[in-house]
């Protein structure tokens, strides 16, 4: 089966993108591989390490209350973050969690 792309970017369409790109960008994310014929663009953003001491002492002085904020710190927030950012056949500016 081969697919052909007849897709056309209109001058909105485009800006979108880059405007979603950029505030991507902006939050830490950096640009793996892009391309300007489909157009999307793959994005990561590396790991941050997660300070168990501060975390153990907001939780000794919350009596326990920070357990929660910190499982997701330590699980969710902390991990590498793939995306891809792409306009769609429809013209709609869309973004995804690459795995």
């Amino acid at each position: 089966m081969i697919i052909v792309n007849n897709y056309s970017a209109n001058k909105e369409d485009l800006q979108k993108y880059t405007s979603r790109l950029a505030n991507k960008i902006h939050q830490g994310f950096v640009i793996v591989e892009k391309n300007d014929k489909l157009p999307f663009a793959v994005l990561t953003k590396k790991a941050t390490k997660v300070d168990h001491n501060l975390n153990f002492l907001i939780f000794c002085a919350t009596f326990g209350l920070w357990t929660l904020p910190w499982i997701y710190i330590s699980q969710v927030s902390s991990k590498e973050k793939n995306i891809v950012v792409a306009i769609d056949e429809d013209g709609n500016t869309f973004e995804d969690k690459c795995f």
